[in-house]
């Protein structure tokens, strides 16, 4: 079972490193391609946009196939897709590239989530699925500024890493994962399995105030390597060498989450943990010392980690019986608030102030988020029941 958790954990580490690594090479690349910073950020958002739209239909659709073909072939398209972006010639096919990529990564994803209950005991399901989303982490510790560092050699080698690695682990997958086929032949229409969600207001205000936790985290990480490069006149090592810090940030949060919210309860927990970002997004572009900018950072990132796993656990409660189709329009809203974020932080870094401008709106869409959150009380729910369970309670 071992081999699957590390084949797991690999697998969203590779995603998680590709997902984020634009940012850092975003001075980079502008330079290269001779774009404005106003639509520069379509580079990143370009790979979320692809995830965002193509997510809504792949874990629907997944439901009734074989996941391990939908992981291998997902996994293929990432690979061949993250290897052609480095051999973009020009903004226009980066963005290409960079939207297949996103595409292939909302058929991968979310069957790893899927699959862990298949190929796990059910003792080990909970530990491997944090295990996965420490591969998330991770690459934001290590996989971004290792990225960073290949991109010193030059832009195109960091694509090729990951594409190439990313082909070794569809040869792991292939040997050692199982045939994982549907229990049933039963069909269910797309829009069918997102019924229980639209019919319940606690779905709705819950994926509301997830929007906007991503877009407000979201608006402020596309542009933060542009700010230090603009502001502290850092070269593309040293930013991912800031990366790298937070990175471990999120994965500190990842690994003390359960313990915060035994301690002080999942509500007070996320409650205090948004109160916390808003406050620290707002002040962090007034300060001019890049240690101190670091270390703000690294809480804001530790705070992340935190909340995000609990937030998504309570999301994935609404109803048992369809957790992929959650999974996966939790991670369409995900890409679709960053892929929104990365354009309006180009709005907002070139028209309203720079960087000072994008920790308000940060701010505000947190602020707006807790109180979705509070008000529409999914951190403290009963589960959403499809038809079928309710009338089989009645």
């Amino acid at each position: 079972m071992r081999k699957y958790t590390a084949l797991f954990f690999l697998i969203m580490f590779m995603i998680g490193t590709d997902t984020f690594l634009i940012s850092p090479l975003l001075p980079t690349l502008q330079t290269e391609f001779g774009v404005s910073t106003g639509i520069a950020g379509w580079m990143l958002g370009a790979y979320t946009l692809g995830s965002a739209i193509f997510a809504l239909i792949a874990g629907p659709l997944s439901d009734g196939w074989n996941r391990r073909t939908v992981l291998l072939c997902g996994l293929l398209g990432f690979s061949v897709s993250t290897i052609l972006c480095g051999f973009a010639d020009s903004f226009w096919t980066m963005c290409l590239f960079r939207f297949l990529a996103g595409v292939s990564a909302a058929f991968t994803a979310p069957q790893v989530w899927a699959s862990i209950p298949a190929v796990m005991p059910a003792s080990s399901v909970s530990k491997t699925m944090g295990i996965a989303f420490g591969g998330l982490a991770a690459s934001q510790a290590l996989g971004v500024p290792i990225g960073s560092w290949l991109a010193v050699a030059h832009w195109s080698v960091p694509f090729w890493t990951i594409g190439t690695a990313s082909l070794l682990l569809i040869a792991v997958a292939f040997y050692s994962l199982p045939d994982m086929k549907p229990s049933t032949r039963e069909r269910t229409s797309i829009l069918g399995r997102y019924v229980p969600l639209i019919k319940s207001g606690k779905a709705r205000s819950g994926f509301l105030a997830y929007l906007l936790l991503h877009l407000g985290s979201g608006t402020a990480f596309a542009f933060v390597g542009k700010w230090m490069a603009d502001r502290f006149e850092l070269p593309i090592g040293q930013i991912g060498t800031v990366m790298m810090f937070l990175g471990f940030g999120t994965l500190l949060g990842s690994i003390i989450s359960s313990y915060a919210a035994r301690k002080l309860g999942l509500t007070n927990t996320v409650a205090a943990g948004m109160s916390m970002l808003l406050v620290l997004y707002t002040v962090i572009p007034h300060f001019t010392s890049l240690p101190i900018v670091t270390i703000v950072y690294l809480i804001i990132f530790a705070t992340l980690g935190i909340i995000f796993p609990l937030v998504m656990g309570a999301l994935t409660s609404l109803n048992a019986s369809i957790r992929g189709t959650i999974s996966s329009l939790a991670n369409s809203t995900m890409n679709g608030a960053n892929t929104l974020g990365a354009w309006i932080a180009g709005l907002l870094y070139v028209q309203l102030g720079g960087y000072t401008s994008i920790g308000i709106f940060s701010a505000v869409c947190l602020a707006l988020s807790l109180g979705m959150f509070l008000y529409g009380g999914l951190l403290g729910s009963k589960t959403v029941q499809t038809r079928e369970e309710s009338a089989s309670a009645s």
